[in-house]
């Protein structure tokens, strides 16, 4: 406990949270609440994993993994291939295993399983994961298709590429293939040159991190409402080229692993005034907040209370944003 409160003490003093910071997580949650969202930013998340069910099943994992004296927690009886080790850990020993060499394990956050526990990708279906590096939902989409069906995963970094790759590789992932492009450019030249439509798509979409402080304080240092305001410039033209090529009654997935209202809400609001769609409401094993229907002045649409906000105090996680949006017609689409 002494070792824990050192750490989160050290950190505190190297990286305090910059006041415009404060003053919007107080804004969006009260003081209280905000407090404790920054008491929490400064530990360790818990270690969790995923079960490669393409190549071993949960249980046989589970009696491996205990063999080597670790304790295991199921904590989602409906997914109980999503399991945290409760035991404490030497430094990279979680990597060094041969289960995970082998590819019998993914190493993710339980935040970063959440978008594709929503999407619900099926056997047979066509899925992009627009945003694929470094792979943890692009396997976990695979395993949850049985290796059927087909997956576009695209990255835009040559260097991610090849870490996308290997992890695709290790877990024994089949029904992928790998694209490398910008994204609004590959969705429109999907649009204009090929048939192609897809089932279901991730928007998994870079961002400001705000939920990523517990694992990267920096975080802290870099924050700023320009940088905020600049990357929902790009999130939002990411989502509106993938909606363009999504199937009508196909279902995309739009998520962040940030809190700022504006790379939020605030983009799934503009699908909706823009778009025929809808936001599905989401029912997932951990506690949320709705979302935000007022921020900076600005109105949202009710609908926007549909998606999802983990905050990591509540759930002692990364914190998370998920909507998910039904594409009703091709209205507003037309290429």
């Amino acid at each position: 406990m002494d070792e824990r409160k050192n750490y989160s003490e050290y950190l505190k003093e190297k990286f305090p949270p910059k006041e415009g910071f404060v003053a919007r997580m107080e804004a969006l949650l009260g003081k209280a609440d905000a407090k404790k969202f920054f008491d929490i930013s400064y530990t360790k998340t818990p270690t969790s994993i995923r079960v490669n069910t393409l190549k071993i099943s949960v249980d046989d994992l589970k009696k491996r993994l205990e063999d080597y004296g670790w304790k295991i927690k199921q904590p989602f009886e409906e997914f109980p291939e999503v399991m945290v080790i409760e035991s404490k850990l030497n430094p990279g020993e979680i990597g060094k295993t041969k289960e995970h060499l082998l590819g019998y394990y993914y190493v993710q956050e339980i935040s970063s399983m959440l978008p594709m526990l929503a999407l619900q990708p099926k056997p047979g279906e066509i899925i992009l994961d627009l945003c694929a590096s470094p792979g943890s939902k692009t396997t976990q989409a695979a395993a949850m298709m049985e290796n059927t069906g087909t997956i576009m995963a695209n990255e835009v970094s040559m260097g991610r590429i090849g870490i996308l790759s290997s992890n695709l590789e290790r877990c024994g992932v089949m029904n992928t293939i790998v694209t490398r492009k910008e994204g609004v450019a590959l969705c429109e030249r999907l649009l204009k040159k090929s048939q192609m439509r897809f089932d279901k798509i991730l928007v998994d979409a870079p961002c400001s991190g705000e939920g990523t402080l517990r694992k990267s304080p920096r975080t802290f240092e870099i924050w700023n409402v320009n940088m905020i305001k600049k990357i929902a410039a790009v999130q939002k033209q990411l989502a509106i080229a993938a909606l363009k090529i999504l199937k009508v009654g196909g279902e995309m997935i739009y998520s962040t692993c940030t809190l700022a209202p504006e790379e939020d809400e605030m983009i799934v609001n503009y699908l909706i005034e823009n778009f025929d769609v809808e936001v599905e409401k989401l029912t997932l094993p951990l506690k949320f907040h709705c979302g935000v229907t007022e921020w900076g002045g600005e109105k949202l649409s009710d609908e926007v209370k549909k998606c999802l906000r983990l905050y990591p105090q509540d759930n002692d996680t990364d914190g998370f944003f998920v909507a998910k949006i039904v594409k009703k017609s091709e209205k507003g689409c037309e290429a």
